[in-house]
């Protein structure tokens, strides 16, 4: 195995072990890998939990990650039901979004959920929100909400986690 880089957005240099014999043709590529996220709407309230691993005040949108040939939609419901035990009614794409820290690109859903909550063990806690009391986070599923919020002309800023740095792209 050798080392190179190849171009990536911008220019900027992306690491590669490609294999050394001409024949093998191998690369080993660092791409990220897809995972979604559901800004769950339940009783015309957003829910955000918080996962069990995360520091306390750490709240974000229902994450997962797609199984092998797994429709994003699929697995937006499928999650959705597994960490709040809620049965999606309609799913409603905003966006896709990069998260550096993880090598993630987020495919993120506004959901409509019906059902009575029930935490998986994955998650600590829950909070609900008006639409207009949500404070997205610099950081990519915060980038879907501020993107959900801004298509319903609902006014919002960026609030980091406790403990992080302030960001705004």
């Amino acid at each position: 195995m050798i080392d190179v880089s190849a171009a990536g957005m911008g220019g900027a240099k992306s690491p590669r072990r490609i294999c050394s014999q001409a024949s093998c043709g191998y690369v080993q590529r660092t791409n990220p890998t897809p995972a979604i996220g559901a800004l769950v709407e339940h009783n015309g309230e957003i829910i955000l939990a918080r996962n069990a691993r995360w520091p306390p005040g750490w709240f974000a949108l229902i994450t997962g990650y797609l199984e092998a040939e797994e429709d994003p939609t699929t697995a937006v419901k499928r999650e959705v039901k597994e960490e709040l035990n809620l049965e999606v009614v309609e799913v409603n794409q905003i966006g896709n979004y990069i998260f550096e820290q993880k090598n993630e690109v987020m495919l993120c859903y506004h959901v409509v959920a019906n059902g009575e909550v029930t935490l998986s063990a994955e998650l600590a806690e829950y909070r609900r929100y008006k639409p207009h009391e949500l404070r997205p986070w610099p950081r990519a599923t915060g980038f879907a909400v501020a993107e959900w919020m801004k298509k319903r002309g609902l006014p919002f800023e960026f609030v980091a986690f406790p403990g992080q740095e302030p960001r705004t792209s």
